[in-house]
Formats: C-alpha cells, sequence, structure tokens
C-alpha cells in the first residue's frame, strides 16, 4: 500500500524546506495568493533537492484575501489566469532543470470548484490547453474529478488529514465549526482511516467511503511540521509507503 502526502507552499510559513523533507508532492503558490517569482524559484529548487513530485497551485487573483474570497469570474477569464499562473511556475521549473508534475487549484477555487461543474470545467480546460499529461488534483468523489476525466487529464483524488468532512463528502466550510481538526491523534486516525480504510467519519457521525491517492498536509499551521513529521512516522510503521 503507498500513498501520496502533498502540502501547499511558498505561502510565507516559513516551514517549506523542512515539509519537503517530509512530503512527496508539492503545491508552489504562483503568486495571485502568495508568493514571488523568487519564492516560487526556492522552492522548486528544494523540491528538487529533494525528490518532490512540483505542481502549480493557481487560485483566484485574490492576494488580499490570501485566495479565500467567493469570486464568480467568466469561464475564460478562469482559463486565461489559471494558464498564466501555471505558465509562470513551469518556466522556472523548466529553468531549473525539473518537470511539472501537476496541478492543484487553491483555497476558493478549489472550494467553489468542488460544487461549481463549469468552473471545474474551465480549470481543468486551462490544464489540458497546458499540457493534457499533467494530473490534477482535485477532493476526493466530488465534481472536480469529473470536470479532469471529462477534460481527458489524470485526476488524483485528494482527501485531507485535518479538515472535518460533511455527509456529502464535501470538507465543512472554514467559516463553520468542525472545519479544522485540531487534535493530533485524531488528525492521525483521521489520515489512517483514510488510506487504509478509505473511509472517514463525517461530523453528523456518519461514515463516508473515500478514494484516498494523496492526502494534504497543510503547511501552515502553528505545529504544522511537526504534525506532518508525525504523520509520515506513523503511515510507514503501518507500513504505508509514502510516494508521489
Amino acid at each position: 500500500m503507498q500513498i501520496d502526502l502533498n502540502a501547499d507552499l511558498g505561502e510565507g510559513a516559513g516551514s517549506d524546506e523542512a515539509l519537503l523533507a517530509v512530503v512527496s508532492s508539492a503545491n508552489i503558490a504562483c503568486g495571485w495568493h502568495a508568493g514571488d517569482a523568487k519564492t516560487m524559484q526556492q522552492c522548486v529548487r528544494w523540491a528538487l533537492a529533494n525528490g518532490v513530485a512540483i505542481g502549480a497551485h493557481p487560485s483566484f487573483p485574490d492576494r488580499a484575501n490570501f485566495g479565500r474570497s467567493t469570486m464568480h469570474l467568466p469561464p475564460d477569464e478562469i482559463v486565461a489566469g489559471v494558464l498564466y499562473q501555471i505558465g509562470a511556475l513551469a518556466a522556472i521549473v523548466k529553468a531549473e532543470g525539473g518537470t511539472l508534475v501537476h496541478v492543484k487549484p487553491h483555497g476558493q477555487l478549489y472550494n467553489q470548484a468542488v460544487k461549481e461543474p463549469e468552473l471545474a470545467a474551465a480549470i481543468c480546460e486551462a490544464v489540458r490547453r497546458f499540457d493534457p499529461s499533467l494530473k490534477f488534483f482535485g477532493l476526493a468523489g466530488s465534481g472536480m474529478i469529473d470536470a479532469a476525466r471529462h477534460a481527458g487529464l489524470t485526476p488524483v483524488e485528494e482527501v485531507f488529514a485535518d479538515r472535518g468532512y460533511q455527509p456529502d463528502g464535501s470538507l465543512v466550510p472554514r467559516s463553520e465549526p468542525g472545519a479544522l481538526i485540531e487534535n493530533e491523534a485524531q488528525s492521525i486516525a483521521q489520515t489512517l482511516s483514510l488510506v487504509r480504510d478509505h473511509r472517514v467519519t463525517a461530523i453528523d457521525g456518519s461514515t463516508v467511503a473515500v478514494n484516498a491517492q494523496t492526502v494534504c498536509l497543510h503547511g501552515d499551521g502553528a505545529h504544522a511540521l511537526a504534525f506532518a513529521r508525525r504523520i509520515r512516522e506513523r503511515l510507514q510503521q503501518e507500513g504505508i509507503v509514502v510516494h508521489a
């Protein structure tokens, strides 16, 4: 059994270099919600040094609110914006001798795409136009996965170690109670259930079937690095290989 561990990097958390020794995939911010050219370059260099798969982490044009504002933009504007961000990171990756492997939308762009088929289709169209061999990270079991398949992309179904789940398999919105799991033991238990048993307990106590292919470890919490290390150690103890 194996699983991919991914983290969102280049967002100013300060633990990027250390996290890259723990995860197997990196989603690097492309400047619209966080980061800049120099940050992208440094994260790419660290990722290559650690043998970590590199992905673009595009967002809405919403730097003031860290990409977490709801936006309703025309599909052609979404396509152009996502292309712009992927292209910026891809240029740096190529110049550093690496290869861009995947794309994972950030923040509210991701959350809205879960429930808005037109938005998910526009994001996937941008990825397809840029490079149809790029993998697409989306919420496991959601419309994002369907959109990726429809666009001819390879979807990678993502689950979350430290986020609460609703009975329909979607994430509890950050504005609601139960959105974040702050108890380390509970997060580890949820991760093991997702990876090993392909299920998660929702906030109402029901059990939801989930196809876990990559686990997101958030890199911006106060104890993110220590938690990431414990998750990886526990997976290894269970005989689960961490691999992109």
